[in-house]
């Protein structure tokens, strides 16, 4: 290259460096439109209003935050239990219950209270959705009610949709909360609802064939996670291709 080529070079990417620095100063940060379709959103939002305008003006967010992640920890840790106890199972089913809790009334509190922190609250709510996986999905495989290996496949196809919907959400403004009607609160529920089945029938027949039901549900649940993620990165790439298609 010569050396005016060169120059030329130097030149255009200083030119695009310097207005970027000096845009990250000076933007302000939109937060993402929610969209929250699931089953029970209409039911959840109403119960989220009225619990959070009676909780005590000691407890903030982050309280809240705290709550749910020492209690996704705990459900793990009683599924581990479950292998030697059965009463892990009703622990693990309390300790979803006391999960939606403080994930999904952290957000109403901040919102309520008009204490929302939308880039801080974004990070840290999805890092703790990370590990609590992490300690649900291990705690399952540590059951012996469910395949170590579909566990695993389970927590993959989590962190692969989740990179999808963070995604998304920086790139189209949009964050999704809930595919084909089914968000964080109805797989609480058809965890506690495996339990339940756990307990009284663990094993499930197809075809004749005897199978744990929690591999089944398994399956299913990663099946359904990888379905949602090839629509979702279809319909998004084909969504962003016209709007910045080369000329």
């Amino acid at each position: 290259m010569t050396d005016e080529g060169t120059q030329a070079v130097a030149a255009s990417l200083t030119a695009k460096t310097i207005p970027v620095q000096e845009a990250k100063k000076s933007a302000s940060f939109r937060d993402a439109f929610r969209l929250q379709e699931s089953f029970t959103a209409a039911a959840e939002r109403k119960a989220l209003a009225w619990l959070a305008v009676r909780l005590p003006a000691c407890m903030n967010s982050d309280h809240l935050t705290l709550v749910g992640f020492i209690a996704m920890i705990l459900a793990g840790a009683s599924y581990a239990l479950a292998r030697t106890l059965h009463i892990g199972l009703i622990l693990a089913t309390l300790f979803l219950a006391l999960n939606w809790f403080g994930d999904s009334l952290d957000g109403t509190l901040a919102r309520l209270r008009n204490r929302q922190r939308p880039r801080y609250g974004f990070y840290v709510d999805h890092m703790i959705d990370t590990f609590g996986g992490l300690f649900l999905t291990g705690g399952l495989a540590m059951s012996g009610f469910v395949d170590w290996r579909i566990a695993l496949g389970m927590f993959v196809a989590f962190l692969m949709l989740s990179v999808e919907v963070y995604l998304a959400t920086y790139t189209m403004g949009t964050f999704q909360l809930s595919f084909a009607k089914f968000g964080p609160t109805e797989i609480r529920i058809l965890l506690a609802l495996g339990n339940v089945a756990l307990w009284f029938h663990p094993d499930a027949r197809i075809f004749s064939v005897s199978y744990r039901i929690f591999d089944v549900g398994g399956v299913i649940a990663i099946a359904g996670m990888s379905l949602m993620l090839v629509v979702s990165t279809i319909f998004n790439t084909v969504k962003l291709y016209p709007a910045e298609m080369l000329r």
